[in-house]
């Protein structure tokens, strides 16, 4: 109570006695609460115990505080605490001399700790302008210094350290670099970022990066800001073997959108005399209509650049130029597509290298009908730079070197359901379209022609249910009969070659993925599902079933498991875990129990681990334009083995090819003052153009210079 009391009085006395003319003044008076209050004279105020000072957001407390209310200033005996308005900028000393409005003045023994991460000491520290705080003879860090030892991990000392608190930046003067007590550096002049400063003008993290074939090098990225919505980085390399790159990334954002360009300029041994480089370019944009429009450009000097200099894996290049709109009962979607192929032995005059897509959906009903449709209203077309008019290709697609292409489909699809007593779900569902082609520079194709296709169906489904306390289980068997039929001249099949059969289209009017093929004839399709899903979390799914036909459909591969008159067996599965782990598996097999394909995928994770596995396997197939077997692995995971330590580790490798493709390993360790990063990748594949190679990467960083948050801090051993 004698406390409040005090408050209310000296607040009284700082407030009203004498009251500033200026109304703006008055509100910047301070608010001073204390335990014991002493009047000296007619002009000095002594607060003594637990002294709280409140002035415009700012907080400081102290043992003792003495106003002079001549000097307006404040003299202060510590231990003291001055916190800012934010409350991420936090100063102790011992004692000071401040303005009332703890703006400017002197503090002994301070010592400054910024966003709880980057600490500044001083036997003397000096505010002034309300902006600067200055600090001579003065050591910054940010590491964590235990019991019993002085000396920090790292700390630079310097003559002098100025803290910019409206720039955000902190300047040395005369500053050395220590690690671990012994100086690694002098440099003059340097400027920081203080940690709440995101993006500003300087050097950033270096690396080293050693690579078999291009030697030791470092890169040392320089960042500059050009106004708060675009920036600039420059990336030089260099190497032990003479080779330079010159990197560069700018990126801006705009009201409706943002751009990004990034690219690079090499002189290497590997091709030496020549410039190599690449561009990759990317833009999204919201238009006033409500549209999007994107566009990825991405150019390289030769084949083996990316993969030389470790920067993609990709082996064909893919610009695109997107507007599309998504409304509640429509989509919109245009794009225009340019490949360029990398790839090794592939016939880049022969890809299709300029290729355009229009696609729009209507969702509509059928009145008195019931149900829900879909319209379909598409256009495609591709260009090839070869006018070889045949097939010399051995990629087994009869399709000739110079085709170009050209369609136009117009169709819609609809679906109605009934639920029948005894829970019986029965549907009718059908498919019609209309596609226009003109084919040029391609002798068994070539000239212009119509098709037309419908399909209609019946489906029949009987869910069962069983809900208890441990479990809800649902059975549902599914039968469909289907007929379709297409009509209209011979059309090449380029988009529709890989077909996969799975739960998605076990029961779909037509499993060809593109538009240039189409399933006909009648057909039965059978399968049956089970799900459990319990309240603890666990769940599990398995869908199986086959294909029955009237008639075998020839443009069906070996490997998709529908060809013949009676398709493989498919068997689907999954199992989530509340543990973290994920488990999904899909299963081709013909009734011999011969696996045309299958493949499993499996992820677990937890707070200190993750790791994830996927297995493929299928048999070769001239239709998908594979000649041998596929036995693939992938493997990925992460351990956190302390809280500073975490290490990464993943890999491919080739059963059948006996060989790994690539490994990659990872280190990494981050704590309250310092991030250091360590991975080794190596590339066992190799071509005419790219040889296996290693590449190291190494980087380290200083934590608390607008870096980003800090990781957990070390534990300190008595």
């Amino acid at each position: 109570m004698r406390r409040h009391l005090i408050a209310f009085l000296l607040c009284a006395t700082f407030v009203v006695a004498p009251a500033p003319t200026d109304p703006v003044r008055a509100q910047e008076t301070a608010t001073l609460i204390a335990d014991r209050l002493e009047i000296a004279g007619d002009s000095t105020l002594i607060a003594d115990g637990a002294v709280e000072v409140f002035h415009q957001g700012r907080r400081l407390t102290a043992s003792k505080v003495i106003y002079d209310q001549t000097t307006d200033r404040l003299r202060i005996e510590g231990p003291i605490r001055l916190t800012d308005e934010a409350g991420t900028t936090v100063i102790v000393a011992a004692q000071a001399d401040l303005a009332a409005d703890l703006t400017e003045g002197l503090m002994q023994s301070a010592r400054i700790v910024l966003q709880e991460q980057l600490q500044v000491a001083a036997a003397e520290l000096r505010r002034s302008g309300g902006r600067y705080m200055q600090l001579d003879n003065a050591v910054a860090s940010s590491c964590r210094i235990c019991n019993g030892s002085s000396t920090p991990l790292w700390e630079i000392r310097a003559r002098r350290i100025l803290h910019d608190t409206v720039e955000r930046q902190i300047y040395f003067d005369h500053a050395q670099m220590r690690v671990g007590g012994v100086p690694v550096f002098y440099i003059p002049r340097l400027r920081m970022p203080d940690p709440s400063l995101d993006r500003s003008t300087g050097f950033l993290q270096p690396s080293l990066v050693a690579r078999t074939d291009l030697g030791t090098g470092l890169t040392l990225p320089y960042f500059v800001t050009l106004g708060p919505s675009r920036d600039l980085t420059f990336s030089p390399t260099l190497t032990t073997t003479g080779a330079f790159t010159l990197g560069l990334r700018y990126r801006q954002a705009f009201d409706n959108g943002s751009l990004s360009i990034e690219g690079a300029v090499s002189r290497d041994d590997l091709q030496p005399g020549q410039m190599r480089g690449y561009v990759m370019a990317d833009g999204t944009f919201m238009l006033s209509s409500g549209h999007r429009l994107a566009f990825h450009a991405e150019g390289v000097s030769d084949d083996a650049y990316l993969a030389d200099y470790d920067i993609s894996d990709t082996d064909r290049l893919t610009n695109t130029l997107l507007i599309d709109k998504v409304q509640r009962e429509s989509f919109f979607e245009g794009r225009v597509i340019n490949f360029q192929s990398l790839r090794e032995g592939e016939l880049g005059s022969a890809t299709p290298y300029l290729v355009t897509d229009v696609t729009y959906l209507r969702r509509f009903t059928l009145g008195a009908l019931g149900g829900e449709g879909m319209l379909r209203l598409s256009g495609h077309t591709h260009t090839r730079q070869s006018s070889v008019t045949t097939d010399s290709v051995d990629d087994s697609d009869d399709v000739a070197e110079g085709a170009d292409l050209g369609r136009l489909s117009l169709g819609a699809d609809w679906r109605r359901d009934w639920i029948a007593p005894g829970g019986l779900v029965l549907a009718a569902l059908g498919e019609v379209r209309l596609d226009a082609y003109h084919v040029q520079d391609d002798a068994t194709y070539g000239g212009s022609s119509t098709r037309s296709f419908g399909a209609g169906a019946v489906e029949l489904r009987w869910p069962w249910v069983r809900a208890g306390e441990q479990a809800t289980q649902v059975i549902e068997p599914i039968a469909q009969i289907v007929w379709s039929s297409a009509n209209g001249g011979l059309i090449p099949n380029e988009d529709s070659r890989l077909v996969e059969f799975d739960e998605g289209n076990l029961f779909s009017l037509n499993r060809f993925p593109g538009s240039d093929a189409v399933e006909t004839g009648a057909r039965l399709a059978l399968g049956l599902s089970w799900t459990r899903i319990a309240p603890s979390g666990w769940s599990f799914g398995v869908t199986g079933g086959r294909v029955l036909r009237e008639d075998p459909v020839a443009s069906f591969g070996e490997a998709s498991g529908l060809s013949g008159s009676t398709s493989d067996w498919m068997l689907g599965a999954t199992v989530d875990a509340p543990n973290g782990l994920q488990l999904a598996g899909r299963l081709i097999a013909s009734s011999d129990l011969d696996v045309t394909r299958g493949e499993v995928h499996a992820a677990y994770s937890n707070n200190r681990m993750s790791i994830s596995a996927g297995y493929i396997n299928s048999i070769a197939d001239a239709v998908e334009a594979r000649v041998d077997d596929v036995s693939d692995i992938v493997l990925a995971g992460s351990y956190q083995f302390t809280p500073q330590w975490n290490g990464t580790a993943s890999g491919r490798y080739d059963f059948e090819g006996d060989s790994y493709s690539r490994v990659d390993l990872g280190l990494a360790y981050r704590n309250e003052c310092v991030s250091f990063n360590l991975s080794i990748s190596r590339r066992l594949t190799s071509s005419t153009n790219l040889q296996p190679s290693t590449t190291v990467d190494l980087s380290f960083g200083l934590i608390g210079f607008g870096t980003g948050k800090s990781g957990a801090a070390r534990m300190c051993r008595e």
